[in-house]
């Protein structure tokens, strides 16, 4: 029987995301037992795909290291005993397999041997005579491969897979992700845009245990927290503290929705301010190692300086990485804190955030296509629903229209178009107001744009701007027979 992977495996052996197979298994052009597919059916929808070519998938692997703030994220192998722990595991599978074949051999020379004693004193039409016949034939007969030296190279593939990375499936949700180099559980979940329960992120707090249903864990730090022996009888461990030394299934908390993220109050430090536009500000604030930010992707939180009013801003970078938040700041008048931006925040500077706030949130469940329609600095929340989703590798395609009120209104033209080149289902459309916002004014580009866009109303579509861009857009979308439950909007101030 053909080897069976999950799809997170199978899109990773293969470089495609995961919501590329899902496309083809709706389309029927990909079988599926209990949830996974088999290696030969894999290789038969996808037979352009070459094993040792992984091109795509190292393309938006480098969009999503980006997503990290820029952060240089090194490359490493998983440490001697983790790679000692999946060998071992692999080798008693192989042992596995060995004395079962083993088992089976002896079980079909027993029965020829019983057949060509019933064949003896037989005619040779008789049933017995044939299904020898039939059996000596397919014993004969080679296994493609078997003895050309010509091995299969998806299953090599999973095989160097194995050792390099874990695949960790979460219960009760059914989520998956890998765990790659040295990273620890919770930072492979947050990298991979899961919302796991979790604090401190240092082994101190506790919050981010875990039930071990199945699989070995590898400690990879000293924890002050201290478990329970009933809770270490039982499985539990922090996700911050421990790897996946094999294939994992654990049960952990995930935030299924805005209202699961708590108000957290923290004091960040301001890493840099760069210049995007002659009015926009890209602001990195880094948390404390020990107090990050958890929030969903297209929340918003408070900023605020020491004797000056807070203000709302859309955090513009992914959640997988919670410790460095970017914003977008646009200088405008009365903003007394984009003002103390451009007058030049510097690293001595510490910022207050409070949040994160809002339900302008990506459908996690869902795996339609994906449209998202940005106003000026509504790019910023979507900037952050786009690095989850890429994250989540869930959707089958990405679409941005991009509307600006100025010619030089999009401030990140060069990341959108750098998607667009290195992502196949990925499409960019800038647009052009040529003056101020107005409903008439945003009436005369955007339904064009709808228009080109066939099976809209297949989609989820996320509407990030001033008002009359998500007021006209929601009227165009619903006429078009867009379902409200596939609409998410977010007003901003103009």
């Amino acid at each position: 029987m053909s080897q069976l992977l999950t799809l997170s495996r199978a899109a990773r052996l293969i470089g495609v995301r995961r919501g590329a197979l899902q496309g083809k298994i709706r389309s029927g052009e990909l079988a599926t037992f209990e949830g996974m597919v088999s290696a030969e059916d894999l290789q038969r929808a996808f037979p352009q795909a070459r094993l040792e070519d992984n091109s795509g998938l190292e393309r938006l692997e480098r969009i999503k290291d980006a997503a990290f703030a820029q952060r240089m994220r090194e490359r490493l192998l998983p440490n001697a005993e983790v790679l000692a722990a999946r060998l071992t595991a692999m080798s008693t599978e192989r042992a596995q397999v060995e004395a079962r074949l083993e088992h089976y051999r002896a079980v079909v020379e027993e029965l020829q041997g019983k057949l060509r004693a019933l064949g003896g004193s037989a005619s040779p039409r008789s049933g017995a005579a044939q299904l020898l016949d039939w059996l000596d034939r397919r014993l004969a007969r080679v296994a493609p491969g078997a003895d050309s030296g010509q091995s299969r190279p998806l299953c090599i593939q999973q095989d160097f897979l194995r050792i390099m990375t874990a695949h960790v499936q979460l219960k009760p949700s059914g989520h998956e992700f890998f765990v790659e180099g040295n990273d620890n559980l919770l930072e492979a979940a947050l990298r991979a845009g899961l919302a796991l329960d979790y604090g401190c992120s240092a082994g101190s707090c506790g919050k981010c245990k875990a039930k071990v249903l199945s699989g070995q864990v590898q400690k990879t730090r000293h924890s002050d927290y201290v478990l329970s022996a009933a809770e270490k009888g039982a499985g539990v461990v922090l996700m911050c503290c421990n790897t996946a030394a094999v294939d994992l299934v654990i049960e952990a908390h995930e935030a299924h929705g805005a209202i699961d993220m708590p108000l957290q109050n923290i004091e960040a430090r301001v890493k840099s301010v760069t210049p995007l536009a002659e009015d926009m500000r890209l602001l990195h604030l880094q948390t404390p190692r020990s107090n990050r930010l958890r929030f969903l992707a297209g929340q918003s939180v408070s900023l605020g300086l020491p004797g000056g009013l807070p203000a709302s801003y859309a955090v513009a970078s992914c959640p997988c990485d919670d410790r460095n938040l970017q914003f977008h700041v646009r200088q405008r008048a009365g903003d007394a804190f984009a003002a103390h931006v451009f007058a030049g925040l510097g690293g001595a500077d510490t910022v207050h955030v409070e949040g994160p706030r809002g339900s302008f949130v990506l459908n996690e469940e869902s795996s339609r296509p994906l449209v998202f329609i940005a106003g000026d600095s509504g790019f910023a929340p979507v900037k952050s629903l786009i690095e989850h989703a890429m994250a989540l590798e869930s959707a089958e395609s990405l679409s941005v229209i991009w509307i600006a009120a100025a010619e030089n209104g999009h401030y990140l033209d060069n990341l959108c178009r750098s998607w667009s080149d290195a992502l196949d289902d990925f499409r960019y459309l800038p647009l052009t107001l040529q003056g101020a916002w107005s409903q008439e004014a945003v009436e005369r580009v955007l339904p064009q744009a709808l228009a080109a866009h066939a099976g809209l109303e297949d989609c989820d579509v996320y509407v990030a701007g001033p008002a009359p861009l998500t007021n006209t857009a929601e009227y165009l979308l619903l006429e078009r027979g867009l379902a409200r439950t596939q609409l998410f909007v977010n007003t901003l101030e103009s």
